[in-house]
């Protein structure tokens, strides 16, 4: 039997009930082209082969590996990637996509991890996670809200997120110290605002949030003139959990034109 490893945040998913609700959520289907990151011993792996018939799998624990190659013998195909997902590239799996992403991911990469498939959401249909609860509310969090951070932000800007259910320490071996929530993101065609130039208004969020207690003055004043505020109609005393998506593209787009006037 495996023994969970710590270093690879490992806690397997053993409730069937709570198993059965997260495939109702995905809803497989037989021909498309789902990805599953960390499967660990199959929990989520084998009940989704019986519903999509061919599945890549990612996995960082070689010793896994052996045993979900084994078991996939009596389902459907299953490619078995040994890679760490924080330096895989999409492009590089056999299928061509659209990707379907599950996953119940580990506690200690999953935000990290958020960022990293951010870069190949083209790529992407929709993803389904299981996370820290904590993480989950951050994602979906809205303006105003303690927890609405940067990351609410980036992944509301491709993606529109739910949050779906929450799911207790007791469904996994070991129990994690924390409550975890299963959560769905699909992606927009487009952007539901236009920011002009994405790398800027990455910036602009990213040091707006680093200094999350200061006003948005003071935390952009490298990037952002003074008079921007005023013509973008946003009060610089604010700080940046009161800003909206809108907001952060306003003062990307006027930032773009005061540098090219």
């Amino acid at each position: 039997m495996h023994q969970p490893r710590k270093r690879f945040g490992q806690h397997f998913l053993h409730d069937h009930n709570v198993i059965d609700r997260i495939i109702r959520a995905i809803d497989p289907q037989e021909d498309e082209c789902l990805v599953e990151i960390g499967p660990g011993q199959g929990a989520l792996t084998f009940p989704l082969l019986e519903k999509c018939t061919r599945l890549s799998a990612i996995e960082l624990d070689r010793d896994l590996i052996p045993f979900l190659r084994e078991k996939s013998t009596n389902s459907g195909e299953l490619e078995v990637i040994n890679a760490d997902i924080l330096k895989f590239d999409l492009h590089d799996l056999t299928n061509s996509g659209p990707y379907r992403i599950v996953g119940n991911l580990p506690y200690n990469i999953s935000t990290p991890l958020m960022f990293h498939l951010l870069n190949s959401i083209s790529l992407i249909q929709d993803m389904h996670f299981m996370v820290q609860k904590e993480v989950a509310q951050r994602i979906v969090a809205v303006p105003g809200n303690r927890d609405y951070g940067r990351l609410s932000v980036m992944i509301q800007y491709h993606c529109q997120p739910q949050y779906l259910f929450d799911v207790a320490p007791g469904s996994f071996t070991p129990p994690p110290r924390v409550d975890s929530a299963v959560i769905r993101m699909t992606p927009y065609p487009e952007p539901p605002v236009n920011s002009g130039n994405f790398q800027l208004f990455s910036e602009i969020v990213k040091a707006a949030f680093n200094q999350r207690r200061k006003t948005i003055a003071n935390s952009l004043k490298a990037i952002v003139a003074t008079e921007t505020f005023e013509r973008c109609a946003i009060d610089s005393r604010k700080r940046a959990e009161n800003l909206t998506l809108q907001d952060f593209a306003s003062l990307t787009k006027k930032t773009l034109k005061l540098s090219n006037d």
